[in-house]
């Protein structure tokens, strides 16, 4: 007679991913702005430093990720600012000034 018995599956070991910094990436790169677009594709996050009293400023990091990633991203982030609040207490991001938001020119 047969044995009517799966076989039982065994639990896959999780994936060791080993995952190297070089010195000029590790040391990071500093912005006070993201400029976000997208499209059906892609979403296009540009990190720009403004530094004050100077009228321009550049992109200084480009970061592409598909849509799903974008939200996973946004999930982890929203996760962890949450952990960072418990800690250490709310975050103020109301503007400093209620006055009209400079307008951006973006070439």
């Amino acid at each position: 007679m047969p044995d009517d018995k799966q076989p039982e599956k065994q639990p896959k070991e999780p994936l060791k991913l080993e995952i190297k910094v070089d010195d000029a990436i590790a040391s990071g790169v500093y912005a006070n702005l993201c400029i976000v677009n997208h499209s059906d594709s892609e979403f296009v996050l540009d990190y720009v430093f403004i530094q004050p009293g100077r009228p321009k400023a550049k992109v200084a990091s480009r970061i592409i990720m598909s849509p799903k990633n974008a939200k996973r991203l946004f999930l982890l982030l929203d996760q962890q600012v949450k952990a960072f609040e418990k800690r250490f207490g709310v975050l103020d991001i109301s503007p400093p000034h209620p006055s009209q938001p400079p307008v951006l020119e973006v070439n």
